[in-house]
């Protein structure tokens, strides 16, 4: 499990290059969850750089580059799933 701290900067650029790389290991799509604190979740959000289609909503369940995310109950924003390496 991949863990960034939810300070310095958005969460996008934190987390974009995570998701890709689990992806080119060979992680599946469904097996991410980015863990976000509130904060993060907020600023994910709000970021006017992060383009309207990288953030979908279906069935009450925010996803980010098409990973289910888990909102607040964290100290730490952190991506699970993803091979350590």
């Amino acid at each position: 499990m991949a863990k960034h701290p939810s300070k310095g900067g958005s969460p996008d650029r934190r987390f974009r290059d995570q998701i890709e790389a689990a992806l080119a290991d060979g992680v599946a799509l469904e097996d991410l969850t980015l863990h976000l604190t509130l904060r993060d979740v907020s600023l994910l959000s709000r970021d006017p750089a992060v383009p309207m289609t990288d953030i979908s909503y279906t069935n009450g369940v925010m996803r980010f580059l098409g990973v289910k995310v888990e909102k607040g109950g964290v100290d730490v924003s952190s991506l699970a799933g993803a091979r350590a390496g």
